[in-house]
């Protein structure tokens, strides 16, 4: 461990303590249907497994050039979990400055970023985060609704994140209109957050919202 402490502190110095500072953004307009699948959309892995030298392995990735991107993707997620959020957003800002703005892979740096951000409490830093994946594709992604949802709702926009959802059920009223799916649509969340979702679909059907 501390080999992984040392390295990650040389990332760190090398990469300069810069903090990745987001400018606020306003959300797109809500739109009727989110049909859309985005490749984008998923965690970046470089390493699989949790073992004690996993910060070596993704230092000698970057270091042998495998997997570059990947890695520092993943790298700044450690770092972020483990308390050190200005090496991850140092990280995720190298990670951004390599890949061409509007390409899958730079979305996809986003996507991950945005969920760091919300994982640490920066709920504004990760919308801006997703609206800038989001305005790199074409189309209307499925997993716009119910992320943005779950964003809006904890920073107190509620009847906001309530129009989102309903988006989603729009969609696809069979998977969201209830809480019963919410396991095998958002495997990747915690519960904690299905939990928060589902106090906000409990408020969309108490009151759905009207199209338009």
């Amino acid at each position: 461990m501390a080999v992984a402490r040392q390295m990650l502190a040389g990332v760190m110095l090398a990469m300069g303590a810069c903090v990745f500072n987001v400018s606020a953004q306003s959300l797109p307009a809500v739109q009727e249907f989110y049909f859309d699948n985005d490749a984008a959309a998923t965690p970046m892995v470089a390493v699989t497994g949790s073992s004690a030298d996993l910060v070596d392995q993704l230092m000698k990735q970057r270091e042998r050039g495998r997997k570059t991107l990947e890695a520092t993707v993943q790298l700044a997620g450690v770092a972020i979990a483990q308390g050190r959020p200005e090496l991850g957003r140092s990280l995720y800002e190298q990670a951004t400055s390599t890949t061409a703005v509007s390409s899958m892979q730079a979305r996809s740096v986003r996507w991950n970023y945005g969920w760091d951000l919300f994982r640490m409490g920066d709920t504004e830093g990760a919308l801006a985060q997703w609206t800038t994946a989001q305005n790199g594709l074409r189309g209307n992604p499925s997993w716009v609704p119910p992320t943005y949802a779950l964003a809006l709702w904890t920073l107190g926009r509620r009847s906001d994140a309530v129009q989102w959802y309903a988006a989603a059920v729009r969609t696809e009223p069979q998977q969201w209109s209830g809480t019963d799916r919410y396991a095998a649509l958002l495997p990747g969340w915690r519960d904690s957050e299905r939990s928060t979702l589902a106090e906000i679909q409990q408020a969309w059907a108490e009151k759905p919202p009207a199209w338009p």
